[in-house]
């Protein structure tokens, strides 16, 4: 069984956090949720939706061998995933394990860009964030793109498509196909 970690704090856009969570369970990942907010479980998205997180971000956490982390854009949820030590560690390690980091909307800019963790892999982001992103690594126009150990979107309207490609790369794409066909959406895998 696949594991993956989805990070949220509040300011954390919710239809990225929960569309990647239910596409990945509806496969059979073992999808984690975990709040950066101290001592907080519950964040309050960005609008307004209350996400009740699995666990929050401890020490525990870093034992597991993730098979993709998540980070979900939105502000200034992103903003906190950046500048959390505990946040940057996990995507280090994860890269380190040769498994993949997704990230979404604002989050390559501000959690990955502004941590120096582009290291050159083409992304995408949020348009009003992509001028920032140029600093950091080349950008493409593409609603999501796939850069190996880095799977980049641009936001809450291509939340299924970045989810499904999640999908593709931990399972395979025939199953991302037909979970798509399932779900009754009609793009590209």
């Amino acid at each position: 069984m696949k594991q993956v970690l989805v990070l949220v704090a509040d300011g954390t856009e919710e239809i990225e956090a929960v569309t990647v969570v239910d596409v990945l369970r509806r496969v059979g990942a073992k999808v984690t949720v975990a709040s950066v907010m101290p001592q907080m479980a519950t964040i309050a998205a960005s609008r307004g939706v209350k996400i009740v997180a699995d666990t929050i971000l401890r020490p525990h956490l870093f034992d597991t061998q993730w098979d993709a982390l998540v980070l979900p854009g939105g502000m200034p949820g992103a903003e906190y995933l950046g500048l959390s030590a505990e946040v940057v560690t996990l995507i280090k390690n994860t890269k380190a394990a040769g498994n993949i980091i997704a990230a979404i909307c604002a989050a390559p800019a501000v959690v990955l860009g502004r941590n120096g963790l582009l290291e050159g892999a083409e992304a995408t982001c949020h348009p009003s964030f992509q001028a920032e992103l140029a600093h950091h690594t080349t950008v493409s126009s593409a609603r999501v793109v796939d850069a190996g150990w880095l799977i980049t979107s641009q936001g809450p309207g291509t939340a299924i498509e970045f989810a499904l490609k999640l999908v593709a790369r931990l399972y395979s794409p025939i199953e991302a196909a037909a979970l798509a066909e399932a779900m009754v959406v009609d793009i590209p895998i």
